[in-house]
């Protein structure tokens, strides 16, 4: 807490006992001023990556996602068709995403689910067509159902009863199948099984793309853990760490709904908003937050703003459809964190225009934008001898003229139809701007 005289530091000890000749050694603390938010941000990441150092994959991923097509729903036999489709219409993207339905139970990520179909063989026809599988996993839940649940109860982090800690009695108890129970990542068998859990997905699956959701109930508060002398912070970062022996040097390891700061140095990506919706307001939303966190993306990891949706479809929908001009503000609020790209449409859905945009966002930057003022309505990406302008009206009625400075003499264009807008220099100016509209511009050297 802090107001204009004084700053107040503190540190949860979460009720462990410090005994008598024993110590713990705090959190490193830093305190930066100055007048430029994105120098202070930069010396910020400089300083974490000391202690956590830059986990890395060879290239940013592009894939497609089956979540907002098909939700929990999603069998095998829709995997494919959007195989296909993409083989045809997108083949440039890599890695083919089953999120959450292919599993029988939360908690039993390696057991047959027949609702879903055949596992192998779609991780096979991933294969087959030139893609990379990918897979969602919650590594550290599990639901009343489970078979992991059922046979091991002593591997979960315990109430004060000694049962397994119902995570609704304490908190928020799981989005599906609650109420979810958590893992112990300080217990011994625990590390085993994740370590092996994601061994034979990689090994034997062939699968080198991890999503890991629901990563918060692996830090969860509230419980009684399996080393009583571990805070939640370490029995999650234990946990992580047995996942990351399963793992290699080239895995992509997406954290989702995750703490961020105790996940520092241990994934190559992090999702840094909640879940988009096919709804204008959730687009507001998530796209200012992960526009707040572009300094984060490739100094403490790759940025995921979560999945591209360009088009109306009927899954996970608003009351009112999105309007064109909104979904080009999605569009350039994803292209401003230069991060991850996972299309979240049916390729079915996905016409010309659509296709357009997609191949557009693709060439990543692997840059976050720096934002002129706090306001977030204009931002540059500067990639040396090109720059990318970014004006965003967050406003709900009334136009708004934007400027924001040139480097240089410059040839301007509209980044999203190609429209010359001439050579300028010193400044540039968006005028008019209407309210849900964003403009990216690109500057080459006149």
């Amino acid at each position: 807490s802090y107001d204009a005289k004084q700053m107040q530091i503190s540190v949860d000890a979460e009720g462990l006992e410090l005994r008598p000749g024993e110590s713990w050694a705090l959190e490193d603390f830093i305190f930066l001023e100055g007048n430029d938010r994105g120098t202070l941000l930069d010396r910020l990441s400089e300083e974490i990556v000391k202690n956590h150092p830059l986990r890395k994959t060879q290239t940013i991923p592009t894939g497609w996602c089956s979540w907002y097509c098909y939700g929990p729903d999603v069998t095998n036999e829709m995997i494919e068709d959007n195989l296909n489709g993409l083989t045809r219409i997108l083949p440039e993207l890599k890695y083919i995403q089953i999120d959450d339905g292919y599993q029988p139970f939360m908690g039993d990520w390696l057991d047959e689910n027949p609702a879903y179909g055949d596992l192998r063989e779609t991780l096979a026809a991933i294969k087959a067509k030139g893609f990379e599988p990918a897979i969602w996993v919650a590594p550290f839940i599990a639901e009343p159902k489970s078979r992991i649940l059922k046979e091991h109860p002593d591997w979960f982090v315990r109430d004060m009863d000694g049962s397994p800690l119902n995570s609704s009695k304490i908190g928020f108890g799981g989005w599906r199948n609650g109420p979810w129970y958590v893992l112990d990542g300080t217990h011994p068998e625990v590390q085993k099984h994740l370590q092996h859990v994601f061994q034979v997905m990689r090994e034997e699956w062939g699968v080198n793309y991890f999503k890991l959701d629901a990563n918060y109930w692996g830090a969860i508060h509230g419980g009684v853990h399996f080393d009583k002398n571990a805070t939640r912070i370490e029995a999650y970062r234990r946990g992580m760490e047995a996942i990351l022996k399963g793992c290699d040097d080239q895995s992509v390891i997406l954290g989702c709904n995750a703490p961020m700061w105790p996940s520092l140095g241990l994934v190559t990506a992090m999702r840094t908003s909640g879940d988009t919706k096919r709804d204008w307001s959730v687009i507001r939303k998530t796209s200012y937050e992960n526009l707040q966190r572009t300094w984060q993306n490739g100094k403490l990891w790759d940025n995921d703003p979560d999945c591209v949706l360009l088009t109306n479809d009927t899954i996970f929908s608003g009351k009112k459809a999105i309007e064109p001009h909104e979904w080009l503000f999605h569009a350039t609020a994803v292209h401003a964190v230069g991060g991850l790209i996972l299309s979240g449409d049916k390729t079915t859905l996905l016409k010309d225009k659509e296709l357009a945009i997609l191949k557009k966002l693709l060439n990543q930057t692997g840059t976050g934008a720096r934002f002129f003022d706090t306001k977030m309505e204009t931002a540059v990406t500067d990639m040396g001898d090109t720059q990318y302008y970014y004006f965003f009206n967050w406003n709900e009625a009334g136009s708004i003229d934007l400027t924001v400075p040139l480097n240089s003499e410059t040839m301007l264009t509209d980044f999203w139809s190609g429209e010359v807008l001439g050579v300028f220099k010193d400044s540039y100016t968006v005028t008019a701007l209407p309210p849900h509209c964003a403009k990216l511009i690109i500057a080459k050297p006149r």
